[in-house]
């Protein structure tokens, strides 16, 4: 047979994914004869393209998939993608722009039209790119959160949330993007640290305007970093135990250039020991000031309009852009004689995610939903470890959040989305209804007005916050609402494991829980596994805008998909950052090396089944290795430990299988392999690529082909995971002493320069020769040794080491220069008896006797020890050569 001499991923990876797509291996429908596995896939945004966080957790996912489907069980992973609303209009308008269209002169409807031909053309790429990583997921059932099925439960949601109170409409505080000309929910907001100024500003004291007291005492100091808000300013705000400003109490202030009153109030809020003590109130603003301002039945003057300009409230600077605005007022402001200084300094600011625009927090009419009472059963769910978070540490803050939980702003200011169901009648007032139809009726029924038609009623021109389509994606995607006791709701729901990121375990995962326990009366989910952030060499979280994140379909181009997949993990424990570097894709890929070279070697030996079968000791051995791996590796995935049950196999390919085993085994050159060790090998090599197969899946099935003629359909994919059994460790134990032997004889060549090639007489002083006589066939193979004789008392003129309880002895004689080794010798005796020297003379110093401490001193003792006994070992040796 000829194999070829490197692996090649290119020529393995497609053949092998297009195979198991055409045997439908991802397919997955109930069966009453297998327990249910099910995943449902965090959807990425429909804009999206693969990035390293997916490539990390969508290749957890498939390991826990893989795994199940060679458990027996029945392993359903729904693929899926998010219509992501201000991302995807956000390209939609960037392509209209290209065409010369304008979304403000073309209707809602045709823009719908433009955003699914956008979507139709891009939205499955990012899926395209899961199948080179190998994902094997179901994709005949591949869902969007905008498809008709599943917009239909979001609305049908919508209407049942706001019938039973938890929905509401009202003006609160939301974040704004004036680029996207939307509120944006909070996990979409990105905080950069910037280089900003700090304006300290005084305002005049109304009442003492007119009097002789210095100037300095007229004013009240403000420092700000947006002075263009100061127009929108409804109070100055001290704290009540700041004796500096005890004298404005019940007193007023001028806003600077416009001279508008407003009052100076006080309340602990205020931190005494920031800034000058006094703080600019803008209640329209600022989320702080607006607790403030409700607090104080302050009036909020909203200056802004929605594209970040001022509007007449502001009374300057009118139609101005914000940014502008902040420059000319501070000009304006020191022309009036009341900027006191400017400084410099570095402050977080928010921006959109999504255009990258700053974030100005307004208010605004928007649409909420109750959240404390839906809150309650999914807090106790996760407290109560019905639903598992993996690593525990996440637990502390899911409480903490669940605890301070605040309503939802649920709507956008979009056109790409699920449009609100809420219908206007002309007196202002609206019905909420699943359709027009039904909207309709009733608005009838609440005017008590028959000849109301549909040319009366106005739909809400908001959509809903993509989070709210997202938040039923367990139920959503096996039409749990549509058809609540339809067959796969019944076998797959619950769905057993959740991957996803830390960073939405409130925004998603959270309320993913509160939409299981309010609309199954169940959990979505029993353990949700956190990973890291991806980051680079000096601990950025990778991201385009940074530069510092590699393509990952050019990382899978060079290294091949299995060496990426394992390069992610080898560093990547639950809950804790990646730092990621390249090399560990190398790493991945020489592993494959590895592997493919270790089947080189055993495909390559001729077998004789007519000799007789040596390796019994070798075999035995190798199998309790495997046994205690596998006993290892069952406890790592259910702790999901991930990425330590990859270094179980690991090692136990590396270390135990290629680097011990097949030294043990393999044949003198140019000599056949007995039948019996060869087919015991090809076993081992089977069972090994079983457990690789869900974390390294292609080069495993190519390699399961090879090593035996298969069946049409008998494939790795769907081979049987192998059973845990209990480990022989006594012969595991043994064997380590046996190699820590070989170990010594090696240490012994390496330091004396004896090539390996030359074959060593070893003679052993022991009060148990058991161990040595059951071993040595494995001693004298892999330390070419010719000959093991055993002696009462040590030999002169030898190399001797100490492994446990016996003393092996190598004869010098014909293989070290022994002029060679007694300098080497001698000048190591000197080295160690300078050593002693240092340490004699520190322990004999009162002063530091006195003063270290017991540990330190016990340190140094042993230190004194170990240097005599070496000097005595040293002296013995040299004797030996005289």
């Amino acid at each position: 047979m000829s194999i070829a001499k490197t692996y090649n991923p290119k020529e393995v990876e497609d053949k092998w994914y297009q195979s198991w797509l055409q045997n439908g291996f991802f397919k997955s429908k109930p069966n009453p004869r297998k327990q249910p596995y099910s995943v449902v896939i965090p959807p990425p945004n429909v804009t999206g393209v693969l990035h390293m966080g997916h490539m990390l957790n969508n290749t957890i996912q498939d390991i826990l998939v893989r795994r199940a489907r060679m458990q027996g069980k029945e392993a359903c992973w729904v693929p899926g993608t998010d219509h992501a609303s201000i991302a995807t209009e956000a390209k939609v308008v960037a392509m209209l722009k290209e065409r010369g269209i304008s979304k403000k002169d073309i209707s809602r409807e045709e823009f719908l039209k433009y955003a699914w031909e956008w979507k139709e053309k891009y939205g499955g790429i990012i899926l395209e790119q899961l199948k080179k990583l190998g994902a094997s997921c179901d994709w005949d059932r591949t869902r969007f959160t905008m498809e008709e099925d599943l917009s239909a439960a979001v609305i049908q949601v919508f209407v049942d949330l706001h019938r039973k109170g938890y929905i509401y409409r009202g003006i609160r505080m939301v974040n704004w993007d004036p680029q996207g000309l939307t509120a944006v929910s909070d996990e979409e907001v990105i905080h950069k640290q910037v280089n900003s100024k700090l304006y300290y500003v005084n305002y005049q004291i109304a009442e003492d305007t007119n009097n002789d007291q210095p100037t300095t005492n007229n004013y009240i100091t403000i420092a700000t970093t947006r002075p263009e808000t100061i127009l929108g300013d409804t109070a100055i705000c001290v704290n009540p135990n700041d004796a500096r400003y005890q004298h404005l109490k019940g007193k007023k202030a001028l806003v600077p250039l416009i001279n508008r009153a407003i009052p100076i109030i006080q309340d602990e809020y205020v931190d005494m020991e920031f800034g000058t003590g006094a703080l600019k109130v803008t209640p329209a603003h600022d989320i702080n000031d607006y607790e403030l301002g409700h607090r104080h039945n302050l009036a909020s003057i909203d200056i802004l309009n929605d594209n970040g300009t001022l509007n007449e409230s502001a009374q300057l600077y009118i139609g101005e852009d914000r940014f502008v605005v902040r420059k000319k007022i501070i000009k304006d402001i020191d022309a009036a004689g009341q900027l006191v200084k400017t400084e410099d300094i570095t402050n977080n600011v928010g921006y959109s995610e999504r255009t990258d625009a700053v974030i100005e927090p307004k208010l605004s009419m928007q649409w909420f939903c109750r959240m404390e009472k839906l809150a309650e059963p999914a807090l106790k769910a996760v407290m109560d470890d019905e639903i598992k978070l993996h690593p525990p540490k996440f637990k502390n803050m899911y409480r903490s959040w669940m605890e301070n939980i605040r309503d939802w702003n649920i709507s956008r200011q979009l056109w790409w989305g699920q449009q609100i169901p809420a219908y206007y009648l002309p007196d202002g007032s609206f019905v909420v209804a699943i359709n027009a139809d039904e909207a309709l009726v009733l608005a009838k029924q609440q005017t008590g007005n028959e000849n109301l038609t549909q040319q009366n009623l106005r739909q809400d021109e908001d959509v809903l916050d993509t989070w709210f389509s997202s938040w039923l994606w367990p139920i959503s995607v096996f039409d749990g609402f549509k058809d609540p006791d339809n067959p796969d709701m019944e076998y797959y729901y619950p769905t057993n494991d959740l991957v996803t990121a830390p960073e939405i375990l409130f925004f998603w995962v959270a309320r993913m829980i509160m939409a299981g326990f309010e609309y199954r009366r169940e959990l979505p989910f029993r353990n949700v596994y956190l990973t890291g952030i991806v980051r680079d060499s000096i601990g950025r979280k990778m991201s385009k805008s940074l530069g510092n994140s590699p393509d990952p379909l050019n990382l899978i181009e060079q290294y091949g998909a299995d060496g990426v997949r394992t390069g992610m993990l080898f560093s990547s424990p639950a809950g804790n950052d990646l730092p990621f570097d390249e090399k560990l894709c190398e790493q991945g890929r020489n592993f494959s090396n590895k592997i493919w070279n270790a089947f080189r070697l055993v495909k390559g030996w001729e077998v004789n089944p007519d000799l007789s079968f040596p390796n019994e000791l070798a075999t035995t051995w190798f199998e309790a290795k495997f046994n205690e791996a596998v006993t290892l590796l069952e406890d790592h995935f259910d702790k999901f430990r991930i990425s330590d049950a990859l270094l179980t196999v690991y090692k136990l390919v590396w270390d135990d299988f290629c680097s011990q085993y097949l030294e043990m085994i393999k044949p003198a050159y140019q000599q056949p392999i007995d039948g019996e060790t060869y087919e015991r090998t090809l076993a081992f090599f089977e069972n090994l690529m079983k457990l690789l197969h869900p974390f390294m899946p292609f080069i495993t099935e190519e390699l399961w082909h090879e090593l035996r003629d298969r069946q049409a359909k008998d494939y790795l994919i769907v081979a049987c995971w192998p059973e845990v059994k209990a480990a022989d460790t006594d012969i595991i134990q043994n064997m380590d002493k046996a190699m820590e032997v070989v170990a010594g004889i090696r240490n012994v060549r390496n330091s004396k320069n004896i090539p390996n090639t030359k074959a060593l007489e070893l003679s052993v002083k022991t009060a148990d020769a058991s161990l040595i006589n059951a071993f040595q066939p494995i001693i004298q193979k892999l330390a070419n040794i010719s000959e093991i004789s055993f002696v009462e008392t040590g030999l002169d003129n030898a190399i001797s080491f100490v492994q446990g309880a016996s003393e092996f002895f190598i004869p010098m004689e014909g293989n070290v220069d022994v002029a060679v080794e007694r300098e080497r010798l001698q000048k190591e005796l000197e080295y160690t008896k300078g050593f002693l020297t240092s340490v004699d003379k520190k322990l004999s110093n009162e002063r530091f006797v006195s003063g270290a401490p017991e540990a330190v001193l016990e340190k140094e003792r042993q230190k004194k020890a170990d240097a005599e006994a070496k000097i005595q070992a040293l002296e013995q040796s040299l004797a030996a050569l005289a």
